[in-house]
C-alpha cells in the first residue's frame, strides 16, 4: 500500500506497522507543518491564492512524508468522520484529535515568535491568522453563512477523502486529490471566515490570540465536525451494496 492509499485508512495491528508512538508523532508533526505553513501564507503573505496553495500543497506533502506512518488525518473532524464510519478506534481516534491539537498550537505559538521578531508586528491589531465570523470574517459574513460554509466545505473535503482513499479508488494519488481539494476549498472559504475546515487549524492561532478569536472558535469546531460527520453518512450509504 502506498502513502496516500494509507490515508485515512487506520494502520492494520500486523508486525512492521509503526507503533502507536510513532503514529501519534506523525500526526503531530503533519498538523504542526500544515498549520505553520499554511497560516505563515496568510499572515506574511496575505494572498488568498498563495494562502490556498500553501495549505493544499503542505498537505500533499505531509501526506507523501508521513501517509504510511499515519494515515495522514492533521485534522480533528477527518478522525471523527473515520470513527463514525466505523474506520478508526475510539482510542486512536482520540489520541489523534489531541496530538493533532498540540500540534497546531506549537504551529501557532512557533509562528507568534517568528512575526513578533517585525517592530511593526502587532498580535492584538494584525493577528495569526485566525478564523472568524461577522465583525471578525475576513469579507464580514454572518455567523450563520460561515457556519454553513464551514460544514458544506468540510463535507466536500471528507468526501474527497473517502472517495480517493477507498478500495476502488486509483492507487497512489489520495495525496494529490486531497491536496488539491483544500487548495480550491480554501479558494472559497478565505474570504468567508479565513477557511478553516479543521478545528486544529483554528484553534491553534485562537488559543495565542485570544479575545475574539477564542470567544468564536466554538463554530469552527462544531461545523467541520458536523460536517465530517454528514459525510460518514453518505459515504456509508453511497457504499452500501
Amino acid at each position: 500500500m502506498s502513502e496516500t492509499d494509507h490515508a485515512m485508512s487506520e494502520p492494520s495491528p500486523v508486525t512492521g506497522e509503526p507503533s502507536q508512538t510513532k503514529m501519534y508523532f506523525a500526526e503531530f508533526l503533519g498538523t504542526f507543518v500544515y498549520v505553520f505553513i499554511g497560516c505563515a501564507a496568510s499572515l506574511l503573505g496575505g494572498n488568498y491564492i498563495g494562502t490556498a496553495f500553501a495549505f493544499g500543497l503542505s498537505y500533499l506533502a505531509m501526506a507523501y512524508t508521513i501517509g504510511s506512518i499515519s494515515g495522514c488525518h492533521l485534522n480533528p473532524a477527518v478522525s471523527i468522520s473515520m470513527l463514525a464510519a466505523g474506520k478508526m478506534k475510539v482510542r486512536r481516534a482520540v489520541s489523534y484529535v489531541a496530538v493533532q491539537c498540540i500540534g497546531a498550537i506549537f504551529a501557532s505559538a512557533m509562528l507568534y515568535d517568528i512575526a513578533a521578531g517585525n517592530p511593526q508586528y502587532n498580535l492584538a491589531t494584525v493577528g495569526l491568522a485566525q478564523n472568524g465570523y461577522a465583525e471578525a470574517s475576513i469579507e464580514g459574513f454572518s455567523m450563520l453563512s460561515c457556519f454553513i460554509a464551514e460544514m458544506v466545505l468540510t463535507f466536500i473535503l471528507l468526501m474527497v477523502f473517502f472517495g480517493s482513499t477507498g478500495e476502488k479508488a486509483p492507487k497512489g494519488f489520495a495525496g494529490l486529490s486531497i491536496g488539491l481539494s483544500l487548495v480550491i476549498i480554501n479558494l472559497v472559504g478565505i474570504p468567508i471566515t479565513g477557511a478553516s475546515v479543521n478545528p486544529a487549524r483554528s484553534l491553534g492561532p485562537a488559543v495565542i490570540v485570544g479575545g475574539t478569536a477564542l470567544n468564536q472558535l466554538w463554530l469552527f469546531l462544531a461545523a467541520p465536525i458536523i460536517g465530517g460527520l454528514l459525510a460518514a453518512c453518505v459515504w456509508l450509504w453511497l457504499e452500501e451494496k
